[in-house]
């Protein structure tokens, strides 16, 4: 295939990437709303039911993850693609429809189950990548979901002022026009004497975890993680139920707050961070990120004006270094032979912690805003939360920094 004839291909694909990444940060802003519009009830209890939801998704993700990338090898990658995105835009239909909680609820599932494309997408990209030029066509994927994340919250809360369905209904027109637009330019990129029979075998997500007794030293930093992760994702759990609680904030506002995380996010991840590890070495880079971390999340627990909170909102990704730095030391204790199996470990411990996290975080938060509860008031607890893990981590890792220091 030429390269001409590929740039259509790639370009919908990096499409569907975006759109994964896009419908998450799109969701944010407009989740309380939603929800309250949905149900009534307290602030609290919509955090709460929106723990459920970002669970519900990411248990779905990590369950069909390896099964849609399976399948993709049996049946091919357009048909796997294309019906995901016909289920995606049913997913946004029915969270702009919804009218029970439970309809929110199967919504996010089915949702959950069509963005498990990732590792169809990727290996679409492989299937039309020319020899030798594999890691740049890869790029498109950091791109892609670095353009979505940017971009969905900044929709999400401009739309909103329609209403908090309007998202999703604009959401649903985008991926029936990505849709229409594979159809067009996707070929079946799976060719006979690549086709593989389907395998069950190969579906087990828990898979991943398998290797990891066989590779000493990657436990612990594998465990920092993991809790790394965790913490983080008091962002994406929390931050709008948060801004509106404590601050009043819109979701318009919240979107834009968002869109200053993800557009320092990008700076960090593709640039700083190229400055940083040179300077500090891994394991000091990785101490910086933990203090760093610990400071923003005791800043963010406290802080009671809002706009002292949009300022710290980008401030916040300079801490974001940990994890190419952990990922780096994962690495060297690996071995050059396991670097496959070593990321499918790091895959697996994220996911787990996107499952596990958001309902420990919005129980937090509901169990420090309800009037009903003797706690204090205090909208940023789960933030509280996450310092004391950082401060876990930090004890936890400075063993291993000085035995890097040593060596």
């Amino acid at each position: 295939m030429s390269s001409r004839s590929n740039r259509w291909p790639l370009i919908f694909i990096t499409l569907t990437l975006a759109l994964d990444a896009t419908g998450i940060g799109l969701i944010l802003p407009v989740m309380p709303d939603l929800i309250r519009d949905v149900e009534g009830g307290s602030l609290g209890d919509a955090a709460v039911w929106g723990g459920i939801l970002a669970t519900a998704y990411a248990v779905m993700q990590f369950l069909f993850g390896p099964l849609l990338g399976r399948l993709s090898d049996s049946v091919g990658r357009r048909p796997v693609l294309l019906v995901s995105l016909g289920a995606m835009a049913l997913t946004y239909a029915g969270m702009a429809l919804a009218q029970t909680l439970w309809m929110l609820l199967a919504a996010r599932i089915l949702g959950g189950m069509a963005a498990a494309t990732q590792a169809t997408a990727a290996a679409s990209l492989s299937d039309l990548a020319k020899p030798g030029q594999k890691a740049q066509t890869f790029g498109l994927i950091g791109a892609a979901f670095g353009v979505g994340f940017v971009i969905g919250p900044l929709a999400g809360g401009l739309l909103s002022e329609l209403g908090p369905r309007a998202p999703f209904i604009a959401a649903g027109l985008l991926a029936l026009a990505n849709l229409a637009l594979g159809a067009m330019v996707l070929p079946e990129t799976v060719t006979k004497t690549k086709r593989r029979r389907f395998d069950g075998r190969g579906c087990n997500p828990f898979a991943a975890f398998g290797p990891l007794p066989d590779m000493p030293g990657v436990g612990r930093l594998l465990l920092l993680f993991f809790l790394y992760e965790f913490a983080f994702v008091v962002y994406p759990a929390t931050w709008a139920f948060f801004g509106q609680e404590a601050f009043g904030w819109s979701a318009a506002t919240v979107g834009l707050s968002l869109t200053l995380f993800g557009v320092m996010m990008a700076i960090v991840q593709g640039g700083l961070i190229r400055w940083i590890i040179p300077r500090l070495g891994e394991a000091g880079t990785v101490v910086y990120g933990f203090c760093y971390n610990a400071l923003i999340f005791a800043a963010m627990a406290t802080v009671s004006d809002g706009r002292v909170a949009l300022v710290l909102t980008p401030m916040a990704a300079l801490g974001a270094v940990v994890t190419p730095a952990l990922q780096s030391l994962m690495a060297r204790r690996a071995g050059d032979d396991r670097q496959g199996e070593l990321q499918g470990l790091v895959s697996a411990m994220r996911a787990v912690a996107m499952i596990l996290a958001p309902l420990a975080m919005t129980q937090v938060f509901f169990a420090f805003t309800d009037p009903a509860n003797p706690l204090p008031y205090l909208p940023g607890a789960a933030f509280g939360l996450s310092v004391a893990i950082m401060l876990l981590c930090l004890a936890i890792f400075l063993p291993v920094a000085r035995r890097v220091a040593a060596v």
